[in-house]
């Protein structure tokens, strides 16, 4: 597999708090990362540093083998407009609370971003929109608006105006947490065809589940750091340290059938 994004030693503080402190990782090409642990750990944040939507404080990061960003003349990494526009069209972001526009339709939220970004014809991306529509399970709806939708479809339009923008990996930021229970299993349905598909895909995720079932590597995540990191199979099943055993507790005692 070819190595798609890696970083190196990132930290992102807010005043004396590092919500990311050291952080180095790699990410391949077609590999689905499933990043668990303790609501507050710095997860959602490592995520947005990863695309930018957060500046990083220190670190660097590596996309396609090309740093982003350049070193400044005191040795920290400045980023530029170019890079943060580069790098949030090649990696799409899907948000916890969906950010669709509710002015605009199902067609017209998925086909903006392509049209503005990527000037690509209205014609071209409407018709982009009803084959992503398709495969997401939300064929015929490119008229109705948001308002109209479940929290369930509204993710999965969020989740096709994501790949609109054919990005070379998509970040999952905690995709069903602000979803009800029953709707939970139709966007973890889409997110796994998605992988079967060979999607490199990074999941914030509180589903154990998933990432047991699906993903190819788990990211236990505590502190700002990493803790543990490792196939599945590995990190969920044989935990080798004991706050992992205890997140691992708590999160499956009731899920015996977690590893199928």
């Amino acid at each position: 597999m070819n190595e798609l994004l890696r970083c190196n030693d990132l930290v992102k503080r807010y005043g004396s708090h590092s919500a990311v402190n050291g952080v180095n990782f790699s990410v391949n090409e077609g590999e689905t990362i499933a990043i668990i642990g303790p609501s507050g750990s710095g997860k959602s944040t490592l995520l947005r540093c990863l695309n930018l939507l957060e500046t990083p404080t220190e670190g660097e990061i590596f996309f396609k083998g090309k740093q982003v960003g350049c070193k400044s003349k005191v040795g920290a990494i400045e980023y530029l407009e170019r890079d943060l526009v580069s790098v949030r069209q090649r990696m799409g972001m899907v948000f916890q609370n969906f950010n669709l526009f509710p002015h605009l339709t199902v067609e017209e939220n998925i086909s903006l971003g392509p049209c503005k970004i990527r000037r690509i014809s209205h014609d071209v991306a409407r018709k982009a929109a009803s084959s992503l529509l398709e495969i997401v399970g939300m064929a015929g709806m490119n008229g109705k608006y948001p308002g109209q939708l479940s929290g369930g479809q509204q993710q999965r339009v969020a989740i096709a105006r994501a790949l609109a923008m054919e990005p070379d990996a998509v970040l999952f930021d905690e995709p069903t947490s602000a979803l009800d229970p029953e709707m939970i299993s139709e966007v973890l349905d889409v997110m796994k065809a998605l992988s079967d598909r060979g999607m490199t895909m990074i999941v914030v995720t509180h589903e154990i589940s998933f990432a047991a079932n699906v993903a190819d590597r788990v990211i236990f995540f505590d502190g700002g750091q990493i803790k543990e990191d490792g196939p599945p199979e590995y990190v969920i099943s044989q935990p080798r340290t004991a706050r992992m055993v205890q997140f691992i507790n708590q999160h499956t005692a009731f899920r015996p059938d977690i590893m199928q």
